[in-house]
This record gives C-alpha cells, sequence and structure tokens, in this order.
C-alpha cells in the first residue's frame, strides 16, 4: 500500500474540500477540474514509497531522488571547515521529495540559514538558499547532508536531530516542492555516478569509502 508523507496532510485535506465546496456551491460544474487535480497532484507529490537498502559500511546512498547537477571537490566550510567530494542532487516537483540517510551514524548537528529561494539547480544556491545543513558521524568518518530549498520550495523538513542514531537509507525529511540536497562525503570516497545521472534515495550508490 502506498504511503503519504505526514507533512503532506494538510495540503491534501485542504484541496479535498475545496473540491467538495466548489463542486456543490460553483457552476459551471467543469470548474471542479481545476482544486480536484491540484488534489491528485498532492497525493503523487507527497508520495512515500518503501526502498530496499542493502546495508554497507562504506557505501554512501543518494540521500534524494533526482538528477545529479554537480560532481567535484569542493571546499565545505559551514560545518566540516575542509575539503570534501560534493554531490547535488535536483529534485523537480514529478520527484519523491522523501529524504534518506546516506549512511549508518549518529547526528552530530543540524543547522538551518536562512537565504533565498532561487532555482535550486543554479550552483550558487546551495549556500545562498535558505537551507538545512546536517552532520552524522558513521565510524570515524564525517558525511555532510544539505538540504536546500528551490524557486517553489518554501519549507524544509528535518525530523532528525543532534545525538539521534540513524539507519542506512532511514527517511529523515523532506523539502516542500522542487529543490535540492548536496551532500559532501570524505576525500577518500569513490564517486559512482555523474552529472546526468538519475538516482533514487536509499537505494542509488553515489560512492564508496575508502575506494579512490
Amino acid at each position: 500500500m502506498l504511503k503519504f508523507a505526514r507533512e503532506g496532510y494538510p495540503f491534501i485535506l485542504v484541496f479535498t474540500v475545496i473540491t467538495i465546496l466548489t463542486l456543490l456551491f460553483v457552476k459551471p460544474f467543469p470548474i471542479a477540474v481545476i482544486p480536484f487535480s491540484l488534489t491528485l497532484f498532492m497525493f503523487y507529490f507527497f508520495r512515500d514509497p518503501e526502498r530496499s537498502t542493502v546495508e554497507g559500511k562504506d557505501l554512501l546512498y543518494s540521500p534524494a531522488d533526482g538528477r545529479v547537477i554537480l560532481v567535484k571537490e569542493t571546499t565545505e566550510d559551514e560545518i566540516l571547515n575542509g575539503k570534501a567530494l560534493e554531490v547535488s542532487i535536483f529534485m523537480s516537483v514529478f520527484n519523491v521529495h522523501i529524504n534518506r540517510t546516506p549512511c549508518e551514524g549518529v547526528v552530530k548537528r543540524v543547522d538551518h540559514y536562512p537565504g533565498r529561494f532561487m532555482a535550486a539547480f543554479r550552483e550558487e544556491a546551495s549556500k545562498a538558499n535558505e537551507h538545512v545543513t546536517m552532520l552524522i558521524q558513521s565510524g570515524q568518518e564525517r558525511v555532510v547532508v544539505r538540504q536546500v530549498a528551490g524557486l517553489l520550495a518554501r519549507r524544509i523538513v528535518c525530523r532528525a536531530k543532534p545525538g539521534d542514531s540513524l539507519k542506512q537509507g532511514q527517511r529523515f525529511g523532506l523539502i516542500k516542492f522542487s529543490s535540492r540536497v548536496d551532500i559532501f562525503m570524505p576525500l577518500t570516497t569513490q564517486v559512482k555516478v555523474k552529472v546526468g545521472d538519475k538516482v533514487k534515495a536509499g537505494e542509488s550508490v553515489l560512492g564508496i569509502i575508502g575506494e579512490k
């Protein structure tokens, strides 16, 4: 049975009520197609399918569904304050927006940064836009996941908090409407994806630590 993110139920309820009221009180009848279509879209957008994650301590899974738009060595200066390998994933409104943990570990920090709402696929959006940055300590390695708001996304949900122990592939949040997720991996990671690849949260391996 298909699940839906709990954060989506208010949207589903509102548009369902609007559809019913439109059918009852607004003429002509075809106008109700508009709120009904939006109701169906809310069901579609907030879908939360099950995923099969093959656990592996050296594997780093995609935290989001979408398309890889950036793969590079960079400096992560919000939490790591050092060099890392960055992979960025753009989520369109048609992707599943549930975010999943790339690795098993303990959440050390969850920081919220206010900012702009420019198109999430732009490289500068990673830091200029509103975002939430989470640090996961996985054994001896540190992995950073950054949820970035986009042009339409105005609400980032991160359910994880410092001290939480997360399993690999576990749901930890979502971003409402099109957006982006960045992951910063150790330099020892062998990246397994390239720009343009389509990935799935909890199923697509982005990299293997220690293979570089």
